[in-house]
């Protein structure tokens, strides 16, 4: 399964943080979101919610009929990076059209190169889909860069 939802960019500190904010034991979508609300730097419900999904994604977090709760062995730093590749939808995507770029891209040019992903469902949600979605390909290219498989270059991004 891939996720769509990408929280706003961060270090991979706040990750760390919202790793330990979790319980052990499984709780509620609603617990967990008051927790990293509570013991992070993420600010509103709404943001904490994104930050549990994200961590799931990524092997942080695991949902269990009970609830969601803390992984208690962590994946290292290249797990970690391997499980954003696979499993935030429009990463590998992206990168690709990085890699088959002979010049640096912004976030315009990357969505240019990967429209043809976005769900027919995605476009008939929003009024301005291409806006939108240029949007998250920021938000992924942002988190690319986190775990270091971009870099900005001449106004744009270069795989790394």
């Amino acid at each position: 399964m891939r996720y769509k939802v990408v929280p706003a960019p961060a270090d991979r500190s706040l990750l760390t943080d919202v790793h330990e904010a979790l319980p052990l034991v499984p709780g509620s979508v609603e617990d967990c979101c008051t927790r990293i609300r509570d013991r992070t730097s993420v600010p509103s419900r709404d943001e904490a919610r994104e930050w549990l999904t994200f961590a799931t994604a990524l092997g942080l977090a695991a949902e269990t009929e009970r609830g969601y709760h803390r992984v208690r062995d962590p994946p290292d730093n290249d797990t970690l990076t391997d499980n954003f590749r696979k499993s935030i939808f429009g990463v590998e995507e992206a990168l690709a059209a990085l890699g088959n770029a002979d010049a640096p891209l912004d976030d315009s040019a990357v969505f240019e190169s990967i429209r043809d992903i976005v769900p027919r469902w995605e476009r008939n949600r929003y009024a301005d889909w291409e806006s939108e979605w240029t949007g998250r390909i920021r938000l992924l290219l942002s988190w690319c860069e986190v775990f270091e498989l971009c870099t900005r270059s001449d106004g744009g991004y270069v795989l790394a």
